[in-house]
C-alpha cells in the first residue's frame, strides 16, 4: 500500500495544465489570446483570478468587465472547491490542457456563490483544513497549531500562485 507521505506529496505538488479562453460572446477590442497556467491541485481558482483577469483586460473595454467567473463545458466552476476536485469531478477523462472558459458578464446567480474577498477564501480553506483534521486526527493537529502556523499554511498555498 502507498505510504501517506507519497500520496500527500503527489497531491500537494500536483499540477493541472490549463488553458483559459475568453467566452466567445464577450465584447473585445481585438481577438483574445488564450492564457495558459499550471494550476496547483490544492489551490482555488479565485487565487489565479487576478492573473487571468489581467490577461484578458488587455483586449476588453473597462465598461464591459464585471465579476469574473469560470465554466467548463457549460458547467460553472465553484470557487470554493479546490482545483483538483473540480478537475477530477468534471474533466479527468478529457485531454489536457483543461480548457476553462472565462466570463465577465452573465454571472450565474443560481449556480454560484459570489466570492466577496480573498479573506473569504482563506476562511473557507481554514474551515476545510479544520474539518479534515477533525475527521482524520480528532482535531489534534489543528488545535496544537498557533495562529501564525495557520497563517503560514495559508500563505504557503497562496504564494504558490504568485
Amino acid at each position: 500500500m502507498t505510504d501517506d507521505k507519497d500520496v500527500l506529496r503527489d497531491v500537494w505538488f500536483g499540477r493541472i495544465p490549463t488553458c483559459f479562453t475568453l467566452y466567445q460572446d464577450e465584447i473585445t477590442e481585438r481577438e483574445a489570446e488564450p492564457y495558459y497556467l499550471l494550476l496547483p491541485r490544492v489551490s482555488y481558482l479565485t487565487l489565479v483570478t487576478d492573473k487571468v483577469k489581467k490577461h484578458f483586460q488587455k483586449v476588453m473595454r473597462q465598461e464591459d468587465i464585471s465579476e469574473i467567473w469560470f465554466e467548463y463545458e457549460g458547467t460553472p466552476l465553484k470557487w470554493h472547491y479546490p482545483i483538483g476536485l473540480l478537475f477530477d469531478l468534471l474533466a479527468s477523462s478529457s485531454a489536457l490542457p483543461w480548457n476553462i472558459t472565462v466570463h465577465f458578464k452573465g454571472f450565474p446567480e443560481k449556480d454560484l456563490l459570489h466570492c466577496p474577498s480573498k479573506d473569504a477564501i482563506e476562511a473557507h480553506f481554514m474551515s476545510c483544513v479544520k474539518e479534515a483534521d477533525a475527521l482524520k486526527h480528532k482535531s489534534q493537529i489543528i488545535n496544537e497549531m498557533q495562529k501564525k502556523d495557520h497563517k503560514q499554511l495559508w500563505m504557503g498555498l497562496h504564494n504558490d500562485n504568485d
